[in-house]
């Protein structure tokens, strides 16, 4: 996929215990801050290589940022908050591994200069880690 054609914000899960990428985690990403009148509500599922590569919703995050933009609700200092959760409580049991987090919420921000934003997740049935990826 080239970065022309990358969505404005993507992840990746892996699993640390295999080192394996976790396939089939449940994912949703919602705009937090501006809030809005459309909704700003996306959900994919991990694929086999534990990637969201695209989001199941008639517009994109990048149209959202667009309205935004276009609709002058720009919050000061140019910042859009953003969460993503990931259902991990699913996951654990497709493995039959026991896990202390159901999900994971992760919230970031994000500019409007459309630069790619990746959130990686680093998942362990007893913690996480996260970074902004590339």
């Amino acid at each position: 996929m080239t970065s022309e054609n990358r969505p404005f914000i993507t992840c990746h899960v892996l699993d640390q215990t295999r080192g394996k990428p976790a396939s089939s985690v449940p994912v949703t990403l919602q705009l937090v801050d501006p809030p809005n009148t459309f909704d700003a509500t996306f959900t994919a599922q991990t694929d086999d290589n534990g990637r969201v590569s695209s989001w199941t919703q008639s517009i994109t995050p990048q149209d959202v940022v667009y309205r935004i933009q276009k609709d002058g609700t720009v919050p000061s200092g140019g910042k859009l908050r953003w969460r993503i959760i990931f259902e991990t409580e699913k996951y654990w049991k497709g493995t039959q591994t026991e896990s202390f987090y159901p999900e994971v919420e992760i919230k970031f921000y994000t500019d409007l200069a459309q630069t790619h934003f990746h959130v990686p997740l680093l998942l362990g049935p007893w913690g996480f880690t996260t970074y902004r990826g590339s």
